[in-house]
């Protein structure tokens, strides 16, 4: 599909996926782009019949905003025999995404409504992912606790920092990394002291590429 870009320019879906990714310091190839595009257009699709995004979000809105701010996380991932949990995953945001990107990513995503979990189900199968699993119920139901654990643990809009990690606390091992997604302005949300029985990794700023949103990222680990 061709997105009208500025200036009057048109751009097809994959072309503006691999330049947002760039601008982002990321490496998008032309495989994972078109896998992207795809999803997009299955997105768009669906969210005719059922509240995945909002109704009236255009195409390269939903590109920056959902797709590469999910990407965003790419980098972090970058470590030997990766596994990520993505919790509340909803629409696949940030882990369908991070899956279709890097194939040799595994990932599990955990949603509870059952809406969201069929058009999960379809996205993997359209785009032929063998790296990911669905989990259909919510993280205190799920049976996760023998899986050996996961080497990051992420979550989009689901609670505040405080609340999630104690969500996902009996999850994580000593290894494990927990990316807390907080986007603008989200620095002030994490507390200038930390959060008791973590201890905080790495932190960083950034903004998405074409609309200068500000978005913030910070990693902490198990105390």
């Amino acid at each position: 599909m061709h997105v009208r870009w500025r200036y009057g320019s048109v751009m097809t879906t994959e072309s503006l996926l691999r330049q947002g990714a760039r601008r982002l310091g990321i490496d998008l190839d032309q495989d994972s782009a078109s896998r992207l595009s795809l999803y997009c257009d299955e997105l768009e699709r669906w969210n005719r019949r059922i509240n995945l995004v909002a109704r009236r979000t255009g195409r390269q809105e939903m590109l920056e905003k959902h797709f590469l701010d999910s990407l965003t996380l790419l980098p972090l991932l970058d470590r030997p025999g990766a596994g990520l949990l993505d919790v509340g995953s909803g629409a696949g945001f940030p882990g369908l995404v991070l899956a279709a990107a890097a194939p040799d990513l595994q990932v599990t995503l955990v949603e509870p409504r059952q809406k969201r979990v069929v058009f999960l189900r379809h996205v993997v199968r359209t785009l032929e992912l063998a790296n990911v699993r669905i989990v259909d119920r919510r993280l205190e139901e799920a049976d996760l606790l023998q899986e050996g654990g996961f080497s990051h643990v992420t979550g989009r809009a689901v609670a505040e920092p405080g609340l999630f990690l104690a969500m996902v606390a009996p999850l994580l091992t000593a290894r494990t990394r927990v990316i807390l997604m907080l986007g603008g302005g989200g620095r002030d949300r994490f507390p200038e002291r930390g959060i008791p029985g973590f201890r905080l990794l790495e932190e960083q700023g950034l903004v998405l590429p074409f609309s200068g949103a500000a978005r913030h990222l910070v990693v902490v680990a198990p105390a």
